[in-house]
């Protein structure tokens, strides 16, 4: 890796600490990235979770006063979370090469039609909220958390997006607390994600520690300014980034 690519997956790896924290598709950035510097894409998703751990803990850390009173929906999701992310991590290492080569883009394309249409989302949330709500969101939230987190332990893109989606409309919750939530959640699969790869897989450890550098110091900018940033800025960089991803897989 040149001194060029290197700054280039560094600075990669901040934008997509920020994005992680404010919405959760921080892996559009960094993983298109990974791939132009030269990385296989089994071994690019493999370091990008390395990599996005320190920024999933510091955004937990700048949203800890959100997750006050929450810890039993957090025992609750967490394991669930848990259980995902080690059958997601299983399935990309088991699963051959190919399959992922031929999968991704297509996760790709769907992460980015759903931070497009993140806003209606956020819309629809606000509108479908009843006060008798279950606190807990009912057994059809946790086997979606579930879910998610073997999509996020396989590749990851926009499943902070998908958990602000499922916990927005079945939970009676303040959404600044949901997000402290999704955080969590987020950091809970990358880390164990993280660590089967380490005994299962390669991990190009420059590429995961300028990212991890990276995405520490994006995931505490997002907690304190990030929710000053234009969200359509946002994600217009993730499409823009997440299309050349794809076409960068296609043509390989």
């Amino acid at each position: 890796m040149t001194v060029w690519e290197a700054i280039a997956v560094l600075v990669a790896g901040v934008g997509a600490g920020m994005i992680n924290v404010i919405v959760g598709s921080g892996t559009l950035i960094t993983f298109p990235v990974l791939l132009a510097v030269g990385l296989p894409p089994v071994t690019a998703n493999v370091s990008n979770s390395f990599g996005l751990v320190p920024g999933s803990a510091s955004g937990v850390l700048g949203y800890r006063r959100e997750l006050v009173g929450q810890g039993a929906r957090l025992a609750r999701f967490g394991t669930a979370s848990l259980l995902g992310g080690v059958l997601g991590a299983y399935l990309l290492i088991e699963l051959p090469s190919a399959a992922f080569d031929a999968i991704v883009p297509v996760l790709i394309l769907l992460a980015l039609v759903l931070v497009v249409l993140q806003p209606r989302v956020a819309k629809a949330v606000a509108a479908r909220r009843r006060p008798d709500g279950d606190p807990h969101g009912g057994p059809l939230l946790l086997v979606g958390i579930f879910l998610t987190g073997v999509y996020g332990g396989y590749f990851g893109a926009a499943q902070g997006v998908l958990l602000l989606a499922m916990m927005g409309m079945l939970l009676q919750e303040d959404l600044q607390r949901i997000n402290g939530v999704k955080n969590a959640l987020a950091m809970i699969v990358n880390s164990v994600a993280a660590l089967f790869f380490l005994f299962t897989s390669t991990v190009n450890w420059t590429a995961a520690g300028l990212i991890a550098a990276g995405s520490l110091v994006g995931g505490m900018v997002g907690a304190k300014v990030g929710r000053r940033l234009p969200p359509q800025a946002l994600r217009a960089v993730i499409v823009v980034v997440g299309l050349a991803a794809i076409v960068k897989l296609l043509a390989t």
